[in-house]
């Protein structure tokens, strides 16, 4: 047996209190010493600040930071920290609430009714933590400065002499000897983002903050709070809303609480959500109790109105899709998770948060009937956009080795150029036409797959049937990208994906059947911009020794008005009638030819235009031709 290499016994086993402790394992307080631990120094001081704003106590603000970026001072004008004596500790309180672990004025209850910093460890950390913290306390007439080195006073409490007001300053510069020599600098631009979210959060608030580097001061002030803050996000985030206004809330009473809400054209959820002021990353049961609002207030409209889609079950993810949202809420005895107060834990918020949210979610609802629906609208999108993401998926995962996803179609004539960025796939309208643009095309970038007759419409047939149609199945082989949760545009084998049918009604009839299937099943290729629509004449026209490539019947009308000759005039009946030389100098070369490149500038309206135009209702598609017939006859060509 091995022998020890020393004895354990009680005198192994080590006591660490208070700062030492903090500085043995500061990752137990402030989640580590990276850049967020290092921040999370300041957060702790501003918190403090902050509680005495919403306690009613102070309406201002200030930090500063150094040149260096090592140091910052966060000053309010709040009530100041006692400086008398503590009665048990003997010693003054603000020294005790900067030294000892567990000291603070917010466990009664009565000091702070809400607050952030519950456990008495956020100052008393930050002093551990940091090799210079020097507190000015501002109170009763006199001003108080006492001065710590790594957690340790520095001397007694002086007094300074005599002030007018009240408030708290306090200045910390991290230490390096915890944090790292070249890691104690504090990032401007995190500080500003946390400081302005505090002014949005805190109507009434004014921060003033200076970055001494640059010289510049800036005051962050928001009257119109959470309200005001969801504007900025959503249009940070680049998607627009999909509704006019935006659903808002604030409670006064028990449980208080700010809300406010919008859905986006974004495909992904963003959640804001805060606790007493201080930020829930990690979520919690108050953000529990929002969601369960909002999918009972959303699915109640729905049936209230009767605008539940057969066939489709709506989840809690197609409700919360694009919505941009921030919940700040304010609990009398917050249980977070841990110090850094990333979660909140108290099971009673969820039901209390939904209790207060949801009767007047609804109401909105029902009071802004078009914005409603315009919502309802987009929660359909999503929910579509996820089934048959999941059948396509299911369907895939059922193929054989040699079925879909290898092997490709005989028919195709796929190019030689390995660079798929510089390839191009024809989809071409009839085995006749194929031929002629097998032989006008450039075989190095130029691949041509022919399809056979008017393909399956993807908006009246389950996504199985989609699946397992042989044309819109060899599409699939080809593109190679996959389909719903198989999806990969790395994958795509071509750059540009080209719809060419022939230039009459048949062929914008077999267009738009490809455009459904694309806008359902392969949606991200058009937001990408991969698939275009290619512009074959309809008509030739011979005046003299002039050749004109005519597009449609206006602008054959437009041409014999302007030119002068008798025209010889061919059209054609399809593009299997062209030469193959005809089909490449008028379609095919990238030097003559004219695409129309397909995009999504409105999601909703596009997919109401899908569901109407190609749905199964006839209804619909009948009223927009007859409305459309007297434009169509009246247009001057």
């Amino acid at each position: 047996m091995a022998k020890a290499s020393s004895s354990y016994d009680a005198s192994a086993i080590q006591v660490l209190e208070g700062v030492d402790h903090v500085r043995k394992r500061p990752g137990m307080y402030i989640g580590g010493v990276s850049k967020e631990g290092l921040h999370h120094l300041v957060w702790e001081i501003l918190d403090n600040s902050v509680d005495e704003v919403i306690n009613g106590h102070a309406t201002q603000i200030e930090v500063k930071l150094d040149a260096d970026h090592k140091g910052i001072t966060v000053t309010d004008n709040g009530r100041g920290i006692p400086v008398d004596l503590h009665p048990q500790l003997k010693i003054p309180a603000v020294v005790a609430v900067f030294t000892k672990l567990g000291a603070g004025g917010k466990f009664d209850g009565q000091s702070y009714k809400h607050s952030g910093g519950l456990h008495g460890v956020g100052a008393a950390v930050a002093n551990a933590l940091s090799e210079v913290l020097t507190a000015k306390v501002w109170r009763d007439g006199s001003t108080w400065e006492v001065g710590f080195v790594r957690g340790v006073p520095e001397g007694k409490i002086k007094k300074l002499g005599n002030s007018r007001g009240s408030g708290t300053s306090v200045y910390l510069r991290p230490d390096p000897e915890i944090f790292g020599v070249k890691s104690t600098q504090f990032d401007p631009t995190v500080v500003r983002e946390r400081l302005e979210a505090k002014s949005y959060l805190h109507k009434g608030l004014k921060i003033i903050f200076t970055d001494e580097s640059t010289g510049k001061t800036e005051t962050l002030f928001h009257a119109e709070g959470i309200s005001e803050y969801l504007g900025k996000l959503v249009q940070v985030r680049g998607k627009p809303a999909v509704h006019p206004g935006i659903f808002y809330l604030e409670r006064d009473e028990e449980p208080k609480l700010e809300v406010a809400c919008a859905w986006t054209e974004a495909s992904d959820e963003a959640m804001y959500s805060f606790v007493n002021g201080v930020p829930t990353g990690d979520g919690g049961t108050h953000e529990q109790g929002f969601r369960a609002a909002l999918g009972k207030a959303i699915r109640n409209y729905m049936t209230a109105h009767k605008l539940e889609a057969k066939g489709l079950t709506i989840a809690m993810e197609d409700i919360r899709e694009g919505m941009v949202s921030i919940l700040s809420t304010y609990v009398l005895e917050p249980q977070f998770q841990s110090q850094t107060k990333n979660r909140l834990n108290n099971p009673e918020v969820a039901s209390q948060v939904e209790g207060a949210i949801r009767p007047a979610l609804e109401q909105w609802l029902h009071l802004n009937r078009s914005t409603a629906e315009s919502i309802v609208a987009r929660v359909i999108i999503s929910a579509r956009a996820r089934a048959a993401s999941r059948a396509a998926s299911q369907q895939v995962s059922r193929k054989s080795p040699g079925g879909m996803r290898l092997g490709l179609p005989g028919k195709l004539a796929d190019c030689s150029e390995r660079d798929g960025g510089k390839c191009e796939l024809f989809l071409v309208e009839g085995d006749s036409a194929g031929g002629s643009a097998k032989m006008g095309r450039n075989r190095k970038t130029q691949a041509i797959l022919p399809l056979r007759g008017k393909v399956l419409n993807a908006e009246q047939a389950s996504v199985a049937k989609v699946l397992e149609n042989e044309e819109l199945g060899n599409i699939l082989k080809v593109l190679g990208c996959g389909v719903g949760k198989e999806f990969n545009l790395e994958n795509l084998r071509y750059g540009k994906v080209i719809l060419l049918m022939d230039a009459d009604s048949d062929g914008h009839h077999i267009a738009t059947l490809l455009l459904t299937f694309f806008y359902r099943h392969l949606p991200e290729l058009i937001r990408r911009g991969h698939v275009y629509i290619a512009q074959p004449p309809l008509f030739r026209v011979d005046i003299g020794k002039e050749t004109l490539w005519i597009a449609d019947e206006a602008h054959l009308q437009r041409v014999l008005a302007e030119k002068r000759g008798k025209p010889e005039i061919q059209r054609f009946k399809g593009l299997g009638e062209m030469m193959p030389e005809t089909l490449r100098d008028t379609t095919l070369d990238p030097k003559k030819r004219q695409l129309i490149q397909v995009g999504i500038r409105d999601e909703l309206a596009t997919d109401r235009t899908i569901s109407s135009l190609m749905g199964k209702d006839a209804g619909w598609r009948y009223t927009f031709i007859m409305e459309r017939a007297a434009e169509a006859d009246s247009l001057d060509v």
